[in-house]
Formats: structure tokens, C-alpha cells, sequence
């Protein structure tokens, strides 16, 4: 029998979802004996490796689990399950299993965005070991695939691990151990059940292998031209990210809907299209059959919540159509505890059972009160999300708040805040902040208070830090400046705070990711907002997804090359298919940004 250690981290409904997609059955380790009689044991896992292995010892799950890989039984482990296996990391001063001689350290910041957050190959290091063989495709590895990583530690590949390793992969300057292998032990640095089709392909492969040992054979490295040329032709992608804002409507269904500068309302026209086509009051039928004599005029109805779909079916569509990952955003998530709102979290549950790329759900990701007076923490309330199937949370509006305190206490940290207490239970790369910045205008930086200086762009210059010329985009009335105000509540409100001083202090707080929207640019369809994007891009070392203002595919590549952003993001063009996605990316190829090629047959 499969056995998964669950060691109370991250998102592990979704690696279940793939096992019964996949057809097999599965039981939960619940005790040490458990791992006695297992036949197989999967160990997956998103989060800390402090976190993960204080778990392990305080279940009385440690030693059991380091008996049990030395009997030869197999073993796969993800991520952290993969991490665990090793003597130490720099994460943590808590020991790891020591199965593996090496160390896990941490990605250089200085040179790339981390955490890693992204698709990329997985470069198998050994040539084949049996003639006509394919090194790896025991394990669904070896081909031209793409699988999802999010982590900030790294395994380096080196001599170390030379005994061991099964892939390498490149991200930026560093070449470092996606996956191991060696007699009954696998294990990916990478997410299968959260890498499309050839995630679930690695997954069958391991749950189909019998338990006799696969490495009989002698490794031969790969010549070091080889893995070079190898690593180089995989490389990190673009992500292309759909988002679906969701919202109960006037009749209480949750559908996606799109706004236009945040207003996602139909227009009064179309509404008046609508009841052009609808029968007239005066031919209505009553209940009895029979016609009213006359009837009062209907008082003039609000204008209807702009419906584009079911959000299950819709992101079932876009797992289909190539997307690498799929948001939720829930924007009416402020009326009411998010505990409590059974809709959403089947949508997260039902989205995860089938959709296996990454999800991230927002809304109401904060310290809140049930109606009966119950606390919930954010960490809670991030941990259900987790538990449904989503593999990161998105904080909106409480961010601006943390940030706002921390500024107000020194850029000391209190430890409390949703940011720090999420990040520090399932890893900075679970938690991303949605940023909604507009426009503040000015015919002069001198104008423009100091303290916001730094977000401060000319309208009529360069991408900022660049020589890049770039076309102009006055002001109203012809302002040649500006800065970007932090907003809350929806763009509703705004703050004292600029849109740097908000990026960089997420990120001080422990934010992995950054969702960079545009109250300006918002659904009007004119490309991003590239000084914007810039101006945070330079700003952080946290990776930075791009959104708002996306019209035509031109727009992404744009973004990408001039940015040099991870990730681009839509909604409405792709909800009503005026750019499909499979469009974007084939685009994106002809002009020589990478991205991942994975469209699914459902």
C-alpha cells in the first residue's frame, strides 16, 4: 500500500488529486507504524525546512522514516521531501535526515530573483545506461518536458552529489540538483502534481515501478558539453498567468467577472441592449394565464454584475489552453469570513481535483472575527486555502497595513502580520502581494514630495534605469511626471505610501512574489504599464508578475523584453477569447522568449 507523509505543510490535496487522477489508491501516514508497513511512501511538501523537520522529530516520525529507506523499499520525495533527505540547509540550524552527504543552500540574490518561482527543464547528467535506453525515462525524465519549481534553497550540483544526482537545472548563474536517485530513493526538487502533463507523467512513472532497485547499472556522467548544451536549450520560461476575479452576483451565484478600472458592472448601454431583446412588459403572462389590463414601469434596476463564466470551468479551460497558472481573486471576499465562505473554498477544491498547475487564491487573507466572536488568523485562514488546494495565497489590502507599521516602527518587525506568519509556516514562495498602484500627476519631480521620489517616473523618457526609449504618456493635461500611490480596499482608498516603499517592505516582511496591477491601466486594453513595472522590477529581488493593460499579444513580449519581468498576467482578454493563451505563447516563441509548451487533452 502507498502511504503520504503529510507532515502539516502546504498543499498536499493537490499531490492526492494526482494520485487518484492517476488511478491509484492511497492511505495517510497517521503514525509511526504506519510507515512500518508501508510499501511505498511519498513525501511531499511546501514550506520550510525548519518547519518540515521539527514535524517529523516531534511526530516520532524521523527515525522511523530513516529505517525505513534503508530497507530497500521505495521512496519518493518533493520538494521539501526531497530537501529532508539531506545533512543540513542553510534555512534552518535543524539537522536533516543525512541520507545524502551534501547541504542545501540558498539561491543568490543578488544576481536573480528569488525565491525561484517558474518552469524549467530537468537536464538528466548521466548517459544511457543500457543500449537505446533513455537515461531517466524510468522516471518520466529526459525529455524536452517543463516542470514547476518554487523554492528559494537550492542543492548545488557537485561532486557531493555526483552519486546521486539524476538532473541538473540552470537558474540564471547557478546549475543546481533538480532531482536524485539511487536504489529505492527518488526524489524532485521540482512539483509533478503541479507540472501539467509531464509532472503527472514523472508521477505514474514512480507509482507504476516495481521495488526492485533501478541503478544496477554503473552511472556514466554526461560530458560536461553535453549537460551544457542541454541545460541551455531547457532554460527558465515565462509564465503566462490567467486570473479570474470572482464575485457573488445580484443573485447570489459566484461567477468571474472583469472590471474596467475596477468597476465590474455592466456599462449602461449594454444594459440597455439587453432589455432590447428581452419581451416587452406589456405581453407578460400572468400566473392565471391571463394578460394584465396595465402595469406600473419597472424601476430602474442597478446595472447587473459583469458575468464571464463559472470559474471551475473556466479554469479547467485554461489548464487545457497552456496556462502556467491560474489566480483567483476573490473581490467580494471582505463581507464576510473567509472560513465561512463554503463557495469559494469548493471552487479552490473542485478547481485542484483536475487542474494541475499552480493555483493561487486571494481574498481575505487577513485577520478576522467569525460572527460568533471566534478569532482566525491569517495564517489559518491561508492554511484552509492550502488544505482545499491552493498553492499560494495573494494579501491585498492588509499588506499596505503591514507595510504602513512597519514604517511606523523603524523597519522593525513585529513577527504578527498575515505576511510573516504565513511566510514562516509554508515558505516565502506561498505568500504574494497584490499591489494596486494609480498615477498621481505632476509637471515637475519638485512637485512630488521626496519620500516619493522614488517611484517617480518621466512620462516622457526612457524605461527607467534605461536607455530604452520608450513612447510618451502625458498626463491628462500634459504632465510630464508621476508617481504611483498606493490604493486599498479595491483602488477604492488611498494611502500615504508609494508603490516602491510598499514592494520593498512586502519583501522585507517575507513575501515571496509580488502581483503588480494598475488602477490606470486597468481593462483598457493599451499594453502595460512598463515605467511602472520597471520601476518595481529594479526595486525588489522577489519575482514580479505583471498585470493590467494587456490587449494584444504584442503587449506580453513587450513586457518580457523590456521588463525583464518573471510573468505577465490577463483576465478578460482571455476569458472572452479575444487573445487566446495557446496565441500569446506562440508568439512569444517567434520572437525568442522561452515558455512552456503543455496544452492538455481533458
Amino acid at each position: 500500500m502507498l502511504y503520504i507523509l503529510d507532515y502539516g505543510g502546504g498543499n498536499v490535496a493537490s499531490l492526492a488529486n494526482s494520485v487518484r487522477s492517476l488511478g491509484f489508491d492511497f492511505k495517510w501516514i497517521e503514525s509511526a507504524e504506519d510507515i512500518e508497513k508501508a510499501d511505498k511512501i511519498l513525501f511531499p511538501g511546501v514550506g520550510s525546512f525548519d518547519q518540515a523537520m521539527k514535524s517529523l522529530r516531534k511526530k516520532g516520525y524521523a527515525e522511523p522514516l530513516k529505517k525505513y529507506l534503508a530497507t530497500g523499499r521505495p521512496y519518493m520525495g518533493i520538494c521539501i521531501g526531497m530537501q529532508a533527505l539531506f545533512l543540513s540547509s542553510d534555512e534552518s540550524p535543524e539537522p536533516g535526515l543525512g541520507v545524502i552527504p551534501s547541504h542545501v543552500g540558498i539561491f543568490d540574490k543578488t544576481t536573480k530573483g528569488v525565491p525561484c518561482i517558474g518552469w524549467n527543464g530537468a537536464s538528466v547528467v548521466h548517459e544511457g545506461a543500457r543500449e537505446g535506453a533513455r537515461e531517466g525515462a524510468e522516471y518520466g525524465l529526459g525529455g524536452e518536458e517543463s516542470f514547476y519549481f518554487v523554492h528559494s534553497y537550492r542543492v548545488a550540483f557537485d561532486e557531493r552529489v555526483k552519486d546521486w544526482a539524476l538532473t541538473a537545472t540552470r537558474y540564471g548563474d547557478e546549475v543546481y540538483t533538480s532531482s536524485v536517485q539511487k536504489g529505492n530513493i527518488f526524489a524532485t526538487q521540482f512539483h509533478p502534481e503541479k507540472s501539467g502533463k509531464a509532472g503527472l507523467n514523472v508521477l505514474k512513472a514512480w507509482l507504476e515501478l516495481g521495488n526492485d532497485k533501478i541503478d544496477a547499472v554503473e552511472k556514466v556522467a554526461k560530458s560536461v558539453e553535453a549537460l551544457e548544451a542541454d541545460l541551455k536549450a531547457k532554460g527558465f520560461t515565462k509564465r503566462i498567468v490567467a486570473c479570474l476575479d470572482v464575485r457573488a452576483n445580484d443573485a447570489g451565484d459566484l461567477v468571474v467577472t472583469k472590471g474596467d478600472q475596477y468597476d465590474v458592472r455592466e456599462s449602461e448601454e449594454a444594459e440597455e441592449e439587453q432589455e432590447q431583446v428581452q419581451p416587452s412588459i406589456t405581453s407578460a403572462t400572468a400566473n392565471d394565464g391571463t394578460t394584465p389590463a396595465a402595469l406600473d414601469p419597472p424601476a430602474k434596476k442597478s446595472r447587473a454584475v459583469r458575468n464571464l463564466g463559472k470559474p471551475v470551468d473556466l479554469a479547467r479551460r485554461y489548464f487545457a489552453e497552456g496556462a502556467d497558472e491560474i489566480a483567483f481573486l476573490n473581490i467580494t471576499s471582505f463581507r464576510s469570513c473567509p472560513l465561512h465562505d463554503q463557495p469559494m473554498l469548493d471552487v479552490v477544491r473542485k478547481s485542484a481535483e483536475t487542474v494541475f498547475v499552480p493555483l493561487t487564491i486571494g481574498g481575505g487573507i487577513r485577520d478576522t472575527v467569525d460572527p460568533d466572536g471566534t478569532s482566525r488568523s491569517a495564517l489559518e485562514v491561508a492554511g484552509t486555502y492550502f488544505r482545499c488546494g491552493a498553492d499560494k495565497v495573494s494579501i491585498g489590502s492588509d499588506a499596505v497595513f503591514a507595510v504602513e507599521e512597519l514604517i511606523a516602527n523603524g523597519g522593525k518587525k513585529t513577527g504578527k502580520t498575515g505576511i510573516e506568519t504565513i511566510s514562516y509556516g509554508y515558505g516565502a514562495q506561498a505568500v504574494v502581494v497584490s499591489v494596486d498602484p494609480k498615477r498621481v500627476y505632476a509637471n515637475s519631480l519638485d512637485e512630488i514630495a521626496e519620500v516619493h521620489r522614488s517611484s517617480a517616473v518621466d512620462l516622457a523618457g526612457p524605461i527607467p534605469g534605461t536607455t530604452t526609449p520608450l513612447k510618451d504618456d502625458l498626463g491628462p493635461n500634459g504632465e510630464r511626471y508621476c508617481w504611483y500611490q498606493c490604493t486599498v480596499k479595491g483602488g477604492r482608498e488611498t494611502r500615504d505610501m508609494d508603490v516602491v516603499q510598499l514592494a520593498q517592505g512586502v519583501e522585507q516582511l517575507g513575501a515571496g512574489e509580488i502581483l503588480l496591477n494598475s488602477v490606470d491601466r486597468d481593462g483598457s486594453k493599451a499594453g502595460f504599464d512598463l515605467r511602472l513595472v520597471s520601476v518595481v522590477r529594479n526595486s525588489v529581488s522577489i519575482p514580479v508578475i505583471a498585470s493590467s493593460g494587456a490587449g494584444k499579444v504584442e503587449d506580453f513580449d513587450e513586457v518580457f523584453e523590456r521588463t525583464n519581468v518573471e510573468a505577465a498576467l490577463a483576465a478578460g482578454i482571455f476569458h472572452r477569447k479575444e487573445v487566446p493563451i495557446e496565441a500569446v505563447k506562440d508568439h512569444l516563441r517567434k520572437t525568442g522568449v522561452s515558455v512552456r509548451r503543455d496544452f492538455v487533452d481533458l
